[in-house]
């Protein structure tokens, strides 16, 4: 089966939350960004998107009685960016984790703009 998504993480905010958890957890979040990578309709209970926020995902991974959140949205389609990551302790998600991941996707595409436009200006 052809790779429908590429993802990738931006700078170290996934990588240093992924870093810190144990070896069977790391393996769950591969396994689930595995799936989000080759499969068109991800089901909900892996890949859902936030209500309330323009284009904001969430990982969600569940590991024995232990929940885990990973931030992520789009750019150019299939491409899915990795943002921050956390243990989720409560039924709710903490509204400083979605501001943070929201500054992270606002980053991103402010980032993705000026290098477009140097670009643009080198080509001229």
């Amino acid at each position: 089966m052809d790779t429908e998504r590429q993802i990738i993480a931006y700078k170290n905010y996934f990588l240093d939350f992924y870093e810190e958890l144990d070896d069977n957890v790391q393996a769950k979040i591969e396994w689930t960004l595995n799936l989000i990578q080759v499969t068109q309709k991800v089901p909900e209970k892996y890949f859902k998107h936030l209500t309330g926020t323009k284009g904001l995902y969430e990982v969600r991974v569940e590991v024995g009685n232990n929940i885990f959140r990973i931030f992520s949205f789009f750019d150019k389609g299939n491409v899915v960016v990795l943002g921050n990551g956390f243990q989720k302790k409560s039924q709710k998600t903490p509204k400083q984790e979605i501001k943070m991941a929201l500054k992270i996707m606002e980053e991103y595409y402010i980032e993705q703009e000026e290098k477009e436009n140097k670009t643009k200006k080198s080509k001229k």
